[in-house]
């Protein structure tokens, strides 16, 4: 069962309250916790009760609706509605959901609120996981640590493959295949049958040749080279141009 969306009204015109309690009666996905009539019976609520939305005016006695949202440690999204056009740039400068002026139809609210909804399903997904940056590969008796932005190239020899990085160069038995699954594809591209390189270590594209930043060059077979192109920006013209 989908959780519903627990929202505040806070105005201080009672048939405002009145319209929006009957407009959030409406959506099924929102549940009123209560309305207020003013800023500081709106913060109590607040500090008390667990608020995913806020429907504030903003013209309010005593404190306004953007200097109770200023005051608060904790803000809930917030959707202003007001007859006022004149808060317009602080409200979102406050990073508010969406701005309402009064009068507003239904329609106008569900479309505010449905932007409220994905927000707030975006702030429930886990964090995506960090891309990792190194991987282990074995050095003689021991595990040696491999910066994915140290390593030129990778060449593939029969069962094991040679990782050519700024430090040091390592033999190691393994498939090129296994190694064009581990390191990461937005970084590193195969370029031959038996070469991987890392975009960012390509110096010069000469012909059917990659001339890398250690000045070791490696040959491009013709199955990659449109797939490279597309991967460093190099149009048709570029490529006549080096022919």
């Amino acid at each position: 069962m989908e959780q519903k969306i627990r929202c505040l009204v806070v105005d201080d015109e009672p048939f405002a309250r009145e319209l929006m309690s009957t407009y959030i009666s409406k959506i099924p996905h929102l549940e009123l916790v209560q309305t207020c009539e003013n800023a500081f019976d709106a913060i109590d609520v607040m500090q008390q009760e667990p608020i995913d939305l806020l429907f504030s005016d903003i013209q309010m006695p005593n404190i306004n609706g953007v200097e109770m949202i200023r005051s608060l440690q904790h803000t809930p999204l917030v959707i202003f509605t007001t007859a006022s056009p004149d808060y317009a740039v602080q409200g979102f400068e406050l990073d508010v959901v969406d701005y309402l002026l009064k009068p507003f139809g239904f329609d106008r609210l569900l479309k505010a609120v449905n932007k409220a909804k994905v927000q707030l399903q975006q702030q429930k997904q886990p964090p995506p996981k960090e891309a990792p940056t190194f991987m282990f590969v074995k050095d003689s008796q021991k595990l040696s640590k491999v910066i994915f932005d140290d390593i030129y190239y990778v060449e593939g020899m029969k069962d094991y493959i040679k990782i050519v990085t700024a430090q040091k160069t390592y033999i190691i038995y393994q498939r090129m295949k296994h190694m064009e699954d581990t390191l990461p594809s937005r970084q590193f591209i195969r370029v031959h049958k038996s070469y991987i390189v890392q975009l960012n270590a390509i110096r010069n594209i000469i012909g059917n040749t990659a001339e890398l930043l250690n000045n070791h060059s490696i040959v491009i077979s013709k199955q990659y080279k449109p797939e490279l192109n597309r991967r460093l920006g190099i149009t048709g013209d570029s490529q006549d141009d080096e022919a």
